[in-house]
């Protein structure tokens, strides 16, 4: 096999490969995932079998550790689109936080909603009620689809059960320690959401916006709540997976033991937890018939498809990585060179916001990031759930810097806010290019206190 700095060359040449693949080529990330994994082993000259055997076992291995979690998310997504669960939770957040302040409520219904349902679908399933707020309280438009726009973002890289997030920490052995990594998003995702915000309100007086010729129709900043299901019901596929992941964190973290503390990493398990989410997201069903039971999670297993191939994809690719002498030869050098932790989530930052930029997608970036990333943190010492948990936040902060026109979300934002090109790049993809570096600089002040 090839040994030294030959092996780095390697590394970056299959990094570069990717990116033209898919940026440049149009090629779907699952399949240049597995052309760099074929080429990662047979340049570095692996033997033929251990090659296929390295792609087939992290391929499979991944998805045992985390495939049916990130399906029994999308479902729950899904649902709580459809049924109306999301809207009913952002009339509940819009009453809390109140009309007079529609920008600050737009943000922070769009972190909740971002949780379980995709930045995209949920932009499409409130733009309806951010136009109508905008025209009651006279705020410019810009402002709040920007408000919007950044407070989907800020939790949809950070906080699982959302896939990307999820997909990060299986690939980087964290699917144990989902509690950690759900409540250190969140305290992440605080500042994010804030900043977002900010710009939201400076750049709303700033962007000229010519007001759109279709009048709106529902009545301005309110909801037909009488269609829409019960609060408690809405809530209940997003709270209480994340209560009883935490719960199962806790009784990990004392070591508590006896039938108690069984029944509680039993319920608490990743997998347990989302699955009684989806089914707490059949009280949301209005029938349960054919078109409910069987068409509408099907959407969400459509849905979790691309995400599942993306995923186990990465999982082939850090596999066949891990095979390599390349963990030892960078191990190695990090010795030598007394590479720290706040290093590691530098660069863990600046690879996935260069994948980000340069081929768009937010999941392709985290899975490729924690897939380049994977072999490597054992050898630097990073193994405890804080410290992984703390390196998905630097990935996932890098996956949302920035988002342009090669963006799906990007085109959705500006689309239904009757932004053009230029408009959407002064106000949205700043401000994505501002969250990224807010989630950086948070997550290098929790690893001084935390890890």
């Amino acid at each position: 096999m090839l040994e030294g700095f030959a092996l780095i060359a390697v590394l970056i040449g299959a990094i570069v490969c990717i990116i033209l693949l898919i940026s440049l080529l149009k090629v779907h990330p699952f399949l240049a995932l597995i052309v760099a994994s074929l080429g990662v082993g047979l340049v570095v000259g692996m033997p033929l079998q251990d090659i296929l055997l390295s792609i087939t076992n992290g391929f499979g291995g991944l998805m045992g550790y985390i495939g049916l979690v990130i399906v029994f998310g999308t479902i729950i997504g899904t649902i709580l689109e459809k049924s109306g669960g999301a809207l009913k939770m952002a009339d509940i957040i819009l009453r809390i936080v109140g009309y007079s302040r529609p920008a600050a409520a737009m943000s922070i219904i769009g972190a909740i909603v971002s949780i379980p349902v995709f930045c995209d679908s949920g932009f499409v399933i409130l733009s309806r009620l951010n136009r109508a707020l905008a025209a009651k309280a006279k705020v410019p438009p810009v402002t709040m689809a920007v408000a919007l726009g950044t407070g989907l973002y800020a939790t949809h890289t950070l906080v699982p059960p959302t896939p990307g997030p999820i997909a990060a920490a299986g690939n980087l052995g964290a699917s144990e320690y989902l509690g950690t990594v759900i409540w250190i998003g969140l305290l992440t995702s605080i500042p994010v959401l804030m900043v977002g915000y900010w710009w939201a309100r400076r750049i709303g007086r700033a962007v000229m916006f010519e007001a759109q010729d279709t009048p709106v129709s529902e009545p301005p900043g309110q909801l037909d709540t009488a269609s829409l299901p019960p609060a408690g019901r809405s809530f209940a596929p997003i709270v209480l997976p994340i209560l009883l992941i935490a719960a199962g964190s806790i009784v990990r973290f004392y070591g508590w033991a006896g039938t108690v503390a069984d029944i509680l990493l039993f319920i608490g398990h990743p997998l347990t937890a989302l699955f009684l989410g989806v089914c707490a997201s059949f009280l949301l069903m209005p029938r349960f018939d054919e078109e409910h039971l069987t068409r509408w999670v099907g959407k969400g297993i459509r849905q979790a498809g691309p995400i599942l191939l993306i995923t186990g994809a990465g999982g082939a690719f850090g596999s066949v990585l891990k095979a390599t002498p390349l963990t030892d030869l960078i191990g190695s050098l990090a010795t030598q060179s007394g590479l720290s932790g706040s290093i590691l989530i530098v660069i863990a930052f600046l690879i996935a916001a260069g994948l980000k930029s340069s081929q768009g997608s937010s999941t392709a970036a985290l899975v490729i990031t924690s897939s380049l990333l994977a072999p490597v943190l054992p050898v630097l010492g990073l193994h405890t759930p804080a410290a992984l948990a703390l390196v998905v936040m630097a990935i996932g902060s890098g996956a949302m810097t920035v988002s342009h026109v090669n963006d799906s979300y990007f085109w959705v934002v500006s689309q239904f806010s009757d932004l053009t090109v230029a408009q959407a790049y002064r106000s949205f993809t700043f401000a994505t290019l501002f969250q990224g570096v807010t989630g950086l600089v948070t997550t290098l002040l929790l690893y001084q206190i935390l890890a």
